[in-house]
């Protein structure tokens, strides 16, 4: 899925690595093998110059090493301060990130409703490296945390991630405490010597996530996104993912505005609708996780998850393939949930107060909104040809529409 940006055998060429299969195991659980998930890696040192060149050739401007300063938004458009440089333009599109000076000021200071911390490495001395980890626990719960790790080969050995998700209050472990768990249980988990390992490059961060999500800017000509927009999964955390996916909807919804002329706040606002699809996976994000003064039984999150991926397992691949992609539907989780409740109710009553009532009410109104969207997708769809009696801005505000149902149930999966 490159839209045109790369040719066939340039994608070939940015292909560092590939692998299959991948595993999937929760504590005692039996492990699952998928294939095809998440099983490429990318040199991005060529794709990113590639790409460059290709921005170039086509007429951009690339200001590197070059800061941003601000944005003054007029009635003709905006103006940008970058260090040195004053730009103007109709558009100011932000995408520096979860930090990005503009999401700040839009957030003014708002704790993340949930964070997740990761470290990790790139190592060579690795006996075995031609299978991976989607999503590995071998452990139970320690400092009031679930540890999941992640592995795969990498051009330069072969990379393991240490990650959790906590909420954001002051008594969670450091990035420094994380790593220190990382290098005591990295042994056991990958069955190597540390001393045979030799290092390649580390990795550690965190990543905030917010129910008020998407971010919708309030300003006219201003549009966030990949992780400014806050439009991540609250599972994955990642919006450069996010971003890949929603490429060709972001393309020809901001092609149109500018075109059309429908670059007030509101109009750049349905750029960023309301997913219930992902809404609906904070309550899954909260039973992966402990509170700070929580006590549960140590291998209850294990427990959980490593019966709720076998009961998709067993729905088969329609099932389960698109929510290890990120995409949750409404069909294969109405079943999912169903087939639990039925073989499970035990455990589907010990975690009605793990995660709390609020979660609960929170919950239900995104998964029958889900359940809507899924339905109404079709007849919306259905009626796209009556558009073309409707005015530009009318027909970009139906197209926005239709890409918010459409994107919000994950009916895009697979196009």
């Amino acid at each position: 899925m490159s839209h045109g940006l790369l040719t066939e055998a340039e994608l070939e060429q940015a292909i560092a690595t590939e692998y299959n299969p991948a595993r999937i195991q929760f504590g005692e659980g039996e492990p699952l093998w998928v294939n095809d998930i998440l099983n490429v890696g990318i040199d991005p040192v060529y794709l990113l110059e590639t790409l460059k060149q290709k921005f170039l050739q086509a007429g951009g401007t690339l200001l590197e090493q070059t800061p941003f300063d601000q944005a003054t938004v007029h009635a003709q458009g905006v103006t940008v301060q970058a260090g040195e440089q004053v730009l103007n333009t109709r558009l100011f599109i932000d995408a520096m990130g979860h930090f990005s000076p503009v999401v700040q000021q839009v957030r003014q200071g708002k704790k993340p409703d949930g964070v997740c911390l990761v470290v990790g490495t790139c190592a060579e001395g690795f006996a075995a490296n031609h299978t991976g980890d989607l999503m590995v626990s071998f452990t139970h719960i320690q400092n009031q945390c679930q540890y999941f790790w992640e592995a795969f080969p990498a051009h330069d050995g072969r990379t393991t991630y240490l990650f959790t998700y906590v909420d954001a209050e002051l008594e969670r472990p450091s990035l420094e405490a994380l790593f220190d768990d990382y290098w005591r249980l990295l042994p056991e988990y990958q069955a190597i010597n540390l001393k045979d390992l030799t290092l390649k490059r580390a990795l550690f961060g965190f990543f905030p996530c917010y129910r008020d999500s998407p971010l919708r800017y309030p300003w006219d000509r201003t549009l966030p996104v990949g992780d400014s927009s806050g439009s991540q999964s609250p599972l994955s955390f990642g919006g450069f993912g996010a971003m890949i996916r929603h490429l060709e909807r972001l393309t020809v919804g901001i092609d149109e505005a500018l075109s059309q002329d429908c670059l007030s706040a509101k109009d750049l606002q349905r750029l960023q609708p309301y997913q219930p699809n992902l809404s609906v996976t904070w309550l899954f994000q909260q039973a992966m996780r402990v509170g700070v003064n929580q006590s549960l039984a140590p291998d209850r999150i294990n427990h959980l998850l490593a019966t709720i991926f076998a009961d998709m397992a067993a729905l088969g691949e329609p099932t389960l393939k698109p929510f290890l992609q990120d995409v949750v539907q409404f069909p294969a989780l109405a079943k999912t949930l169903l087939r639990t409740t039925a073989y499970h109710p035990k455990l589907v009553m010990q975690l009605l107060p793990q995660v709390g009532l609020p979660a609960i009410l929170r919950w239900l109104p995104h998964y029958t909104a889900l359940a809507g969207y899924s339905g109404l997708y079709p007849v919306a769809k259905a009626l796209e040809p009556l558009t073309h009696a409707f005015s530009a801005p009318q027909q970009y505000r139906y197209h926005r529409w239709l890409d918010a149902l459409r994107y919000g149930t994950g009916n895009d999966y697979g196009a």
